[in-house]
C-alpha cells in the first residue's frame, strides 16, 4: 500500500464514514500475534483482540493457511446446496457443546450467520418458532448486539432510545436476581436471554446459583435459556462456554466473535430434540460459507490443541493476582474470570485508555469507567505482565 494512501486513511474515512462509529485517531495496518502496528511502523499490544475476536491473534497461521485454501477451492455455497466444511464444522461444534452436555443426548442444531448479532436474532427468532410464545426477558447491563431483535434485549438506553418502538418488548430484570427471575418468567415467557458474563456492560459475573435457579425456572415454565457466549465463549473465561462454571445446559447458546479466527461468523446452537424450525422462517445468504467454516474449522483445532480454558484460566488468575497485589490509585474493583478482565475505576476511563495508547497498549472501555482488558488467548504472561505495568503507571500518573 503506498505511503500516500496511508497518510490519507483517516481523513478519507472521515469523509465516507456512516457516522455510527467513534474512531480512535489511529490506522492500523498490520498485525501478528498479540501485537498490531501503525501506518508509521509503530508497534502495540493489543489487548482489544479486535472487540474479542483474535483469540489466537492475528495473522495466526493456521487460520491464514486454512483461509488461502478454501479461497482457491470454494468460497461461497448457500444453504441450498450441502457442503462438505459446513458438515465438518457442524460436528465440530456438536462436539465441543456436548463435552459438558451429557444430558443433551440428541446434540445441537446449528443456523450459522455472520456475527454474534445475527446469532442473537436467530435465537430469539427460533425460540418464538419452537414455543409458540412471544415473551422474552433479558437481564439489566445485558448487551447482545444492535440489530432490531437483538437490540430489544440489549439494556442501555442510549443504545434502544432511537429505536423505541421498532424493538420487541422485553422484560429486562436485576442480575443475579433470583427472586425477579421467578416474578418475569411467565407461560408466556418464549426464551430467556442472558449472559454468563457481562462483557460490554462492565466485566459482571453471574452467580452460579442465579443461573442455576434460572434453568429450573425455565424448564418449570416451558421457556428457553438463551446463553449469550458470543463474547465470553470458546475458552475466554476459562472453560469452553462460560456457564460452564455454573454446570448448567442451556436450551440455546449463542456464539460469535472469534469463532472463526477473525473471519466474520455467527452461530445460534439449540438442543436437537427442540426440533428443527419451518423452511423459510430464516435465512443468510453468506452463513455458512465454506470460507468462514474452513476458518472456523481451524480456529477451533488451534484453540482445543493448546487448551484454550486451561490457558485462559491461569494467565488470566495470574494477571487478577497481580492487579489485586497493587494500591492501584483510582481503582474501585477489579473482577472477571479467565482472561476478561475488568478494572472498576473511580472516575471515567477515556483518559486511561488514552494514556495507554501512547504507552503502545490498545485496551477496551466496558461503560464509561470500567477498563475492559480482552487479550488473545496466547498472548505470553510476560506480554501481559508488560501491559500491566503500563496500567499500574497509567493509573499512577493521572491520580
Amino acid at each position: 500500500m503506498s505511503d500516500a494512501i496511508l497518510s490519507t486513511a483517516i481523513s478519507t474515512e472521515d469523509q465516507f464514514t456512516s457516522g455510527a462509529y467513534t474512531k480512535r485517531p489511529l490506522t492500523l495496518v498490520r498485525g501478528q500475534g498479540c501485537t498490531v502496528w501503525d501506518d508509521e511502523g509503530r508497534p502495540y499490544l493489543d489487548l482489544t483482540s479486535g472487540q474479542g475476536v483474535a483469540l489466537l491473534g492475528h495473522a495466526h497461521p493456521a487460520i491464514t493457511a486454512a483461509i488461502s485454501a478454501q479461497a482457491s477451492t470454494l468460497i461461497t455455497c448457500a444453504e441450498a446446496f450441502y457442503n462438505d466444511r459446513r458438515a465438518e464444522l457442524y460436528t465440530l461444534l456438536n462436539t465441543l457443546l456436548q463435552a459438558d452436555a451429557q444430558d443433551v443426548t440428541s446434540g445441537w442444531r446449528f443456523f450459522l450467520c455472520n456475527s454474534g448479532a445475527e446469532a442473537n436474532e436467530a435465537a430469539l427468532k427460533a425460540a418464538r418458532l419452537l414455543t409458540g410464545r412471544c415473551g422474552i426477558v433479558a437481564a439489566k447491563r445485558g448487551f447482545h448486539g444492535r440489530t432490531l431483535g437483538a437490540l430489544g434485549a440489549t439494556f442501555n438506553p442510549d443504545y434502544r432510545g432511537p429505536f423505541a418502538g421498532w424493538t420487541p418488548d422485553v422484560a429486562h430484570i436485576a442480575y443475579n436476581d433470583i427472586d425477579a427471575a421467578r416474578a418475569a418468567i411467565t407461560d408466556q415467557t418464549a426464551a430467556v436471554l442472558i449472559e454468563a458474563v457481562q462483557g460490554e456492560g462492565g466485566v459482571h459475573l453471574a452467580d452460579a446459583d442465579w443461573l442455576r435457579a434460572l434453568r429450573r425456572i425455565c424448564t418449570e415454565r416451558g421457556a428457553l435459556l438463551i446463553v449469550d457466549e458470543v463474547q465470553a465463549g470458546l475458552g475466554r473465561c476459562g472453560r469452553w462456554f462460560a456457564y460452564h462454571h455454573a454446570g448448567i445446559t442451556p436450551d440455546i447458546v449463542t456464539l460469535g466473535k472469534g469463532i472463526a479466527g477473525g473471519v466474520p461468523m455467527g452461530a445460534a446452537a439449540w438442543r436437537a430434540d427442540l426440533g428443527t424450525i419451518p423452511p423459510a422462517t430464516h435465512g443468510s445468504t453468506f452463513g455458512g460459507n465454506p470460507l468462514a467454516c474452513a476458518a472456523a474449522i481451524a480456529a477451533i483445532t488451534a484453540l482445543r490443541q493448546i487448551d484454550a480454558p486451561a490457558r485462559a484460566d491461569r494467565v488470566g488468575a495470574r494477571a487478577r493476582g497481580w492487579l489485586a497485589a497493587r494500591d492501584l490509585p483510582g481503582v474501585r474493583d477489579i473482577r472477571g474470570v479467565g482472561l476478561m478482565i475488568g478494572i472498576e475505576l473511580r472516575t471515567r476511563v477515556t483518559p486511561v485508555l488514552q494514556a495507554l495508547q501512547v504507552r503502545g497498549v490498545l485496551a477496551l472501555p466496558a461503560g464509561k469507567t470500567v477498563l475492559r482488558l480482552l487479550p488473545p488467548l496466547v498472548i505470553d504472561p510476560s506480554e501481559l505482565d508488560h501491559a500491566l505495568i503500563q496500567i499500574e503507571a497509567v493509573l499512577h500518573d493521572l491520580a
